[in-house]
């Protein structure tokens, strides 16, 4: 018959949404999303949401806190995609930020480095926000970077990028430091 039950596309919409609930990374079909601490504290948060009335206010206070955080992380990654491409990595700028639970440290020797490097970004640049905890995804990419021998100059573009500035003061579009 002409028309058939069977359409692949009849379910596309809510495919889209489920897929969007469970792409705790903005990243779809990301299996890596409950492996992370700051991970499970998303799908905590989803879960908890879930359960409540779609007419409550804690319901609107956790979408709300689902959206930031979501938001928050968009902004991270694209800070750093922004620098990688800027040091020339345009095409494995997606490669080098992916991360899943398959993903290893390239070298045990370079996790200090990389730790000292993700530290170091976090005390000395606004590449992360305030408030935010140190990721165990950037972590990996840190590694990446030092394997590449890019580790030291992505800190410095991070910090013309994104200098560390006072609380409470503001930088206007004529402070902002130009992208290289």
């Amino acid at each position: 018959p002409l028309c058939s039950n069977n359409n692949p596309y009849a379910s596309f919409g809510a495919t889209l949404a489920r897929d969007e609930e469970q792409n705790l990374w903005s990243t779809p079909h990301d299996v890596t999303h409950t492996e992370a601490d700051d991970d499970r504290v998303l799908y905590n948060m989803i879960v908890v949401r879930n359960q409540l009335d779609k007419d409550s206010e804690e319901w609107q206070k956790l979408n709300y806190d689902i959206y930031t955080l979501r938001q928050t992380r968009k902004e991270v990654r694209s800070r750093w995609k922004h620098i990688l491409e800027d040091l020339g990595f345009q095409k494995e700028a997606d490669s080098l930020l992916s991360v899943t639970k398959l993903s290893i440290i390239s070298d045990s020797q370079n996790m200090g480095k990389a730790r000292d490097i993700l530290l170091k970004l976090s005390e000395e640049t606004n590449i992360f926000p305030t408030s935010w905890e140190l990721s165990e995804r950037y972590l990996f990419v840190v590694d990446r970077l030092i394997a590449l021998d890019a580790a030291d100059e992505f800190f410095k573009m991070a910090s013309v990028a994104y200098p560390k500035r006072a609380s409470g003061e503001r930088v206007d579009d004529s402070q902002k430091a130009p992208r290289c």
